[in-house]
C-alpha cells in the first residue's frame, strides 16, 4: 500500500474492494474497514452528488480496469492523525496522458475548512505524483466564486490559464482553469 503523509495528515488510496463497500454499504462500513473512527461528513450537496456520481461511475469502473495504477483513478481519503478521522476526499482524474497531463480535485469535510488541510493534502498529492516522469501538468478547475479552492491552488503553486468557461458539471458551473507546471 502507498502511503503518503504529512506532520498532520496520512492520505489512504481506495482500491476496488474499499469503493465497492463504500457504494453498497455506506462511508462508515468503508471507514471502519480503514480503521477509522466514522467521520459523516457535511459538505455542500452539490459535492455530495459529485462525490456519489464520481464513485458509481469513474472511481469503481476505473479502478477495476486499472488495478495496479489505481491510484491515478480513484479517491485518496485525507485522515487526520490526530482523530483517526477521513475530513475529506482528493484525487486525479488518471495517469498523465499523452501530454503529460492529468486534473486534481478534492473536498473536505465543512467543521475542517479554512485550517490549511486541503493545501496540505494536495502538496502531499502533487510531490507523489511528481515522482512519475511521464507527468508534466497538473491541471484543476474550479468554480468562480470557490475562492477558498482557489487560495488552496496558489498556494500549491498553480497559475489560471485561459478563459473562464462555463461547463456542465452537476449543474452549470463557471470555472476558471488552474495549471501547475511540474518539469
Amino acid at each position: 500500500m502507498i502511503d503518503i503523509s504529512s506532520e498532520r495528515l496520512k492520505l489512504i488510496p481506495l482500491d476496488n474492494y474499499l469503493l465497492q463497500i463504500w457504494h453498497q454499504q455506506g462511508r462508515n462500513a468503508m471507514e471502519a474497514k480503514l480503521g477509522l473512527n466514522p467521520s459523516n461528513w457535511q459538505i455542500e450537496d452539490f459535492f455530495q452528488t459529485e462525490t456519489q456520481e464520481a464513485l458509481a461511475n469513474y472511481w469503481i469502473p476505473m479502478t477495476d480496469e486499472y488495478l495496479v495504477d489505481f491510484f491515478w483513478y480513484t479517491n485518496w481519503e485525507i485522515v487526520l492523525v490526530e482523530k483517526n478521522l477521513s475530513i475529506g476526499g482528493i484525487g486525479l482524474s488518471g495517469l498523465p496522458d499523452k501530454h503529460g497531463a492529468t486534473m486534481v480535485g478534492y473536498c473536505i469535510d465543512m467543521p475542517f475548512r479554512q485550517q490549511g488541510f486541503a493545501s496540505e493534502a494536495l502538496q502531499c498529492l502533487i510531490d507523489w505524483a511528481s515522482t512519475d516522469i511521464n507527468l508534466k501538468t497538473i491541471l484543476a478547475d474550479t468554480p468562480l466564486d470557490n475562492i477558498a479552492s482557489q487560495q488552496v491552488l496558489k498556494k500549491c503553486g498553480f497559475s489560471t490559464f485561459g478563459l473562464i468557461d462555463e461547463v456542465q458539471h452537476i449543474e452549470l458551473l463557471k470555472v476558471k482553469h488552474w495549471h501547475l507546471s511540474i518539469r
